[in-house]
């Protein structure tokens, strides 16, 4: 998965979130099977020729002020700028060049990032001749297009694939030779990361080597201890900006996403005071799509009252939120107090290893072929659906290919039941699971 990250900018009402939407079109599958994905989601993975890139669209995070452009905007342009690996700037033909797109040109040609201008709303010969006043902003890249209509984005989209370079980031391995398991910790500002990685590291002073982060801009800190060794990817304490605090929503999810990339597992940390919100769902279901094991662990625990079942109802309350994938270990703890850190250290070892489980095929096709005898899929269009032969495909989720005379006629409600039965059989608690459906 590359972590190669796109930021979409330019003043409002440009059309920034329906080119969003459309760079996600090519994945829609993807985008829409989750229920409890807003639609008002400001990030996503775009595919192309095969590549595919993080896309953030910063206008979703602008708030509702009037004199929104001055502040706001060259905030997150900034940010974006500081973050993202390259940057379209959208204007519209139908206005024109306005004084807020000389403003944000300027502090864009400034910038060593690819920026590519995209001229929006160019859907016929007369637009199409406004246009050309853009070219005056001085960018070498410019796209003339309509997201609407979509014309003219498989060029724009041809352009970001050639910055996309191989990811090659340093494998560190442990004595036996194996890749060591790389841990992120993510979740929102105050939600206690800093607090939990120094609970981790300092106490024991266990660093091995500073690993200088990659061009990613994380920290890789090596742990050893207690037997356990693994990477820990910090994004908490990277270059605090000064001015970053206003609009750290915006700052801490181009961290979150990167990280994400990097790891095997998400340790994702949530305020016990605030709960799960809608921006941790929006988080978490990226990295279930992302294919990227998760322990979701609820700090603060300690500063909640409680009843005899307060935790039980909590985590319910969690699982509603991130259905239909709810087979998550849910661990409470208090980063600060360092009270039950180590057990979800041990949880993200365990995520980590149910993530590469590899299951035999004999094994599986005796026990799922048993299950699915007992509970045949419906009939489709008068036919008998037979699955005849299951086996893992060797990629870095677990996956599995379900053979059939009918692969078709195999409904979403069955492909959650196969999915639950491999679940109650065989250990992916915290992994997502990917399934196929091929013909026999």
């Amino acid at each position: 998965m590359s972590g190669f990250t796109v930021a979409i900018v330019g003043r409002p009402n440009v059309g920034k979130s329906t080119l969003f939407n459309r760079l996600l079109e090519q994945r829609k599958a993807i985008v829409d099977d989750q229920s409890g994905v807003t639609r008002d989601r400001q990030y996503g993975i775009a595919d192309w020729n095969g590549k595919n890139f993080n896309v953030i669209d910063t206008g979703g995070f602008v708030s509702r002020s009037e004199d929104v452009f001055e502040r706001e905007i060259r905030k997150q342009v900034i940010i974006a700028l500081d973050e993202a690996d390259l940057i379209m700037f959208v204007c519209d033909t139908t206005t024109g060049i306005t004084s807020q797109d000389e403003d944000m040109a300027e502090v864009l040609r400034k910038s060593s990032k690819p920026v590519l201008l995209v001229v929006n709303k160019v859907d016929n010969h007369e637009r199409a001749l406004f246009a050309t006043e853009f070219y005056s902003l001085g960018f070498e890249k410019t796209f003339m297009l309509s997201s609407i209509s979509g014309s003219g984005t498989g060029e724009l989209l041809d352009e970001v694939v050639e910055h996309i370079k191989e990811d090659t980031l340093p494998v560190e391995l442990d004595k036996d030779g194996n890749p060591l398991p790389k841990f992120a910790i993510i979740g929102q500002p105050n939600a206690g990361k800093s607090t939990l990685l120094n609970a981790l590291v300092n106490q024991e002073r266990t660093i091995v080597s500073e690993v200088a982060g990659t061009t990613r801009d994380t920290i890789h800190t090596h742990y050893k201890h207690f037997g356990k060794e693994f990477i820990l990817i910090d994004t908490a304490g990277i270059r605090k900006k000064k001015n970053v605090h206003e609009d750290l929503e915006f700052y801490s999810v181009i961290r979150a996403i990167k990280a994400m990339d990097e790891a095997d597992v998400c340790m994702m940390l949530i305020d016990a005071k605030t709960g799960m919100t809608a921006q941790d769902v929006s988080i978490f279901s990226l990295a279930s799509r992302k294919g990227k094991g998760i322990v979701i662990l609820v700090n603060k625990w300690d500063l909640l009252e409680k009843e005899t079942n307060t935790a039980r109802d909590y985590e319910k309350e969690i699982k509603e939120k991130i259905e239909p994938f709810t087979d998550v270990p849910v661990i409470f703890i208090s980063a600060k107090e360092k009270t039950k850190i180590f057990q979800g250290m041990e949880k993200a070892l365990e995520v980590y290893e149910n993530r590469n489980r590899r299951v035999i095929t004999s094994v599986l096709n005796e026990i799922m072929l048993r299950e699915i005898e007992r509970y045949p899929s419906p009939m489709t269009r008068g036919y008998t659906v037979k699955i005849k032969f299951v086996q893992q495909i060797p990629t870095a989720v677990p996956s599995f290919a379900f053979f059939a005379n009918h692969p078709d006629g195999i409904k979403e409600p069955y492909k959650n039941f196969l999915e639950n039965k491999l679940r109650s059989h065989f250990n992916f608690s915290g992994v997502p699971i990917r399934i196929f459906m091929r013909k026999k």
